[in-house]
This record gives structure tokens, sequence and C-alpha cells, in this order.
């Protein structure tokens, strides 16, 4: 855990300089898309999180891998430079923390609040429409959602924004009444 706060922290701190970076450049908006697609991709492919996570793969394998990967999605000049400074850094492992804290940053900047919704299984989009004005009441600003699956909730759902976390999901559900069983 200590480690995963660790990326946490300097994927922060590499997110905070390439928004300003970005903003200086007037490419906010344009970085932010490129992110997002590479994020995608993270999803998508088994051997672009080996390459960004595995020690057996220098820095500079990294930073080629992850500037072809770049170029041949037509990035912005602005993100490509990122990915190869993060990777020459020894820092590519941090990737998926510095493109979630850059689309918080950027959120911020626009106004919006940045929510994180986890489901078991994908949402239709009549219970995303109701997430989407659960979140607005509640948090009184339009919310830019990320989905994700995950089928080991079981069921329910679990919201992040910023810090904050609403968890209920059948799994912390079950591990409460677990934990309660136990004790008992």
């Amino acid at each position: 855990m200590a480690d995963d706060s660790s990326a946490a922290n300097v994927g922060l701190r590499y997110a905070q300089a390439l928004f300003d970076l970005a903003t200086d450049e007037k490419n906010v908006a344009a970085v932010e898309k490129d992110l997002q697609s590479l994020k995608a991709a993270i999803a998508d492919s088994k051997e672009l999180r080996t390459l960004i996570g595995s020690p057996t793969f220098s820095a500079d394998d990294k930073g080629k891998g992850l500037v072809a990967l770049g170029a041949k999605a037509r990035f912005n000049m602005t993100t490509l430079k990122f990915l190869g400074l993060l990777a020459s850094n020894g820092r590519a492992a941090a990737l998926p923390h510095v493109i979630d804290a850059y689309a918080r940053l950027s959120a911020a900047a626009r106004g919006a609040v940045s929510a994180e919704v986890t489901t078991a299984v994908p949402l239709t989009a009549a219970q995303a429409k109701g997430v989407a004005a659960a979140l607005r009441q509640s948090l009184g600003k339009d919310p830019e959602i990320t989905t994700r699956v995950d089928p080991a909730l079981l069921g329910g759902i679990k919201v992040k924004v910023g810090s904050r976390l609403f968890d209920a999901s059948l799994k912390s559900k079950l591990d409460s009444l677990k934990f309660a069983l136990k004790r008992a």
C-alpha cells in the first residue's frame, strides 16, 4: 500500500508539472485527450501494462515504446516529450497515476468535478444518467464521470470523488459481515 501511495505522490508531482507546461503552451485539452487515449490503451493492452510496469525493460526501452505509441496515435508534441521524460527518469510505472492526477487538475481548472464510478457490470445509459444526476445533486456541480467495471465487486457501486469514496458494493458489505461474524 505504501508503494501505491508513493506512486500516487510521484504521479501527482509529474501531473502538476505537465499541467503547468500544458497551461503555458495553451494545450491542456489536447494533452488531456492524449492521456485519456493512453489510459484506454493501457486498460486494453496487457503488453503495454507489462512494458510500463516491468523492471525487466530499461527506461530507454520504455521511453521508446511510449513515444512510438504516442507518435502513431498522433499525440501532441508536449505529450510525446513528457512520455519520453517520464520514462527516462524511471517513472513509467507511475503513468496511470499521472493520467488520473492530470484529469483531476484539468477538471478543477474547468470548475468541474471528476468522479470515478466502478460497478460489477457495465452501466446502462439510464443508470449512467441516474448516477450523473445523483452526483450533480450531491456535489452541486456537473460531474465528469469515468466508469470502470470490476467483476470482483459482485454487485452495487463504488464512487470516488477526489479522496472521498462511497462504497455500496456487495463485496464490501459481505466483507463487513464477515468481519462482524469473526468478532462475535
